[in-house]
């Protein structure tokens, strides 16, 4: 039996994801998480195989909480299942140590195929995923902007461009609004913008961004 917490702040989509784990032979639902604290802690108390996360949500969320999941048990699986489709975004969650990527708009049998990968030890990425973390391991290989942000950084990046102020980015983020800003002056240094304006036409240039 294959064991999976389901990490989602929106209770609805944990309901939804609940009964598609439920429908699938051989799978159950061990536990649930509301955010990034709940995450560590169904992570100590619980016994399971695969972790599917979220990766905006309250408090430490995203490649941090990946990195931390990973730091206490390194044998987790972990599939990302996120409502960002930009390639950027799946990479990080890869290098950052998690086993697969999906997004929200992934038809079930596309997450019961990947979480039978996973929890068998493979992986589950996309072919243009796969290639740029080909890409990215080969010596001498062209860094992007965008590549060279932390990821922070590129956290901070993404919410400014979605219209989040430095503010709501702190609290949301478990910040101080001075940190924030500090990571926003290094991140629009490092792509070579000046102002909000310059950011967003970046982030739809090389569609770093769900706005249209």
């Amino acid at each position: 039996m294959i064991r999976i917490v389901i990490a989602d702040d929106h209770a609805i989509v944990r309901e939804g994801l609940k009964r598609i784990v439920s429908s699938i032979d051989g799978m159950v639902v061990a536990g649930e998480a509301a955010d990034g604290n709940e995450v560590m802690q169904r992570v100590r108390e619980l016994e399971f195989e695969v972790l599917m996360l979220d990766l905006s949500m309250p408090g430490r969320s995203g490649m941090e909480l990946i990195k931390l999941v990973r730091a206490e048990k390194p044998k987790l699986r972990i599939l990302v299942l996120s409502m960002h489709q930009e390639l950027q975004y799946a990479v990080r969650a890869i290098k950052s140590g998690a086993s697969g990527y999906l997004t929200k708009e992934s038809a079930p049998a596309q997450l019961e195929q990947a979480l039978r990968k996973i929890a068998a030890g493979g992986a589950f990425i996309s072919t243009e995923v796969a290639e740029q973390l080909a890409l990215g391991a080969m010596p001498g290989g062209e860094v992007s902007p965008q590549e060279s942000l932390s990821n922070r950084e590129f956290e901070v990046f993404r919410l400014l461009v979605d219209g989040t102020t430095v503010t709501d980015i702190a609290g949301r983020l478990n910040l101080s609004v001075k940190t924030v800003s500090t990571h926003k002056a290094n991140l629009m240094q490092k792509i070579g913008v000046s102002n909000q304006s310059e950011l967003i036409r970046y982030a739809l240039r090389h569609g770093l961004t769900d706005l249209l």
